[in-house]
């Protein structure tokens, strides 16, 4: 039996976690504030969980969405759910700009154009994940 990697600790910046899930930021260079929502139980489908909890999954997914529409202002938003590598519930959440070197196709399909997404520095992609943490942050301390 191999090891899920998403039960292991996250090597990827955590934005917002609680006792049920976390957000992490994926650093991808051609899709800045790409994020993943991750159950921390290893769970395969959304619909084993009972449906109080998937409702908790949803929200924390759209409150996701909404930071990163906030802060970086994409032409669209794609939300994913796959699972077949990795059959642990768990949402993409990805940016997409009409220039981005998949649009309008997936970003895990073949590119269509050289990436023309500006490379962040260190401290740009710092400002960025500070940024959609506190907007996160913000969506769950209203409730």
């Amino acid at each position: 039996m191999t090891t899920c990697s998403l039960c292991q600790p996250t090597p990827f910046e955590t934005l917002w976690a609680d006792d049920f899930c976390r957000v992490v930021l994926l650093n991808d260079a051609d899709y800045p504030a790409y994020c993943r929502v991750e159950l921390l139980a290893h769970v395969k489908e959304i619909s084993d969980l009972p449906p109080i909890a998937r409702a908790k999954m949803m929200q924390v997914v759209f409150a996701v969405e909404t930071a990163v529409r906030e802060v970086i202002l994409p032409d669209k938003i794609n939300l994913a759910s796959l699972g077949n590598k990795t059959p642990h519930v768990h949402w993409h959440v990805i940016p997409r700009f009409s220039h981005d070197k998949h649009f309008p196709n997936s970003h895990w399909g073949e590119a269509v154009r050289e990436s023309h997404m500006p490379q962040l520095n260190a401290t740009q992609k710092q400002l960025l994940a500070d940024k959609i943490k506190a907007h996160i942050d913000s969506a769950f301390s209203s409730n």
